[in-house]
């Protein structure tokens, strides 16, 4: 079976954005993160949210913002396209650390990214995410040393080498 032109270009825009989620949410960039989902998607994040796509993104970032340190990973897509729809099951790991008194504490998530894609306006963006979270710890850790380049913000050296979201 060989892949048509245009559906590896579809595929690589979609993981593109699957990435870009990754980066939205990790450097606090709503303008990213809303580029991924479509303005009528929906996501269910289950018992911590359900509603708006582009609201997800509001609400994670804004509620990221209580971390020293987060770093999301999508591995494992796999990824059917027919057309201008698409459906994908991608992995994901998040791992975050906050401060809770004189101790560090660690969130490690295990989950899988369910959703449905569309092309509108040649554009590849989310009608629908479900998160399935298949497990998770909580522990103290012992930080190690902190790159001071790193930013959760435009500060952060990426930015300087990455063209703006149109």
């Amino acid at each position: 079976m060989t892949m048509s032109d245009q559906e590896v270009a579809d595929r690589l825009a979609i993981m593109d954005k699957m990435y870009r989620y990754c980066r939205s949410v990790d450097r606090l960039d709503v303008p990213v993160g809303h580029t991924v989902f479509h303005e009528d998607s929906h996501a269910d994040f289950g018992a911590s949210y359900v509603g708006t796509g582009r609201g997800w993104i509001d609400y994670i970032c804004e509620e990221h913002k209580k971390f020293l340190h987060h770093s999301h990973q999508v591995t494992n897509i796999i990824l059917d396209v027919d057309g201008d729809t698409a459906g994908s099951e991608s992995y994901v790991y998040a791992s975050l650390q906050r401060q809770d008194g004189d101790k560090r504490i660690q969130h490690e998530f295990w989950a899988r990214y369910i959703d449905k894609w569309s092309k509108r306006g040649g554009d590849w963006a989310i009608d629908r995410r479900e998160c399935i979270v298949d497990y998770g710890v909580q522990r103290e850790v012992d930080p190690l040393w902190t790159d001071p380049r790193s930013k959760r913000n435009a500060a952060d050296p990426s930015y300087a080498v990455l063209a703006p979201v149109p």
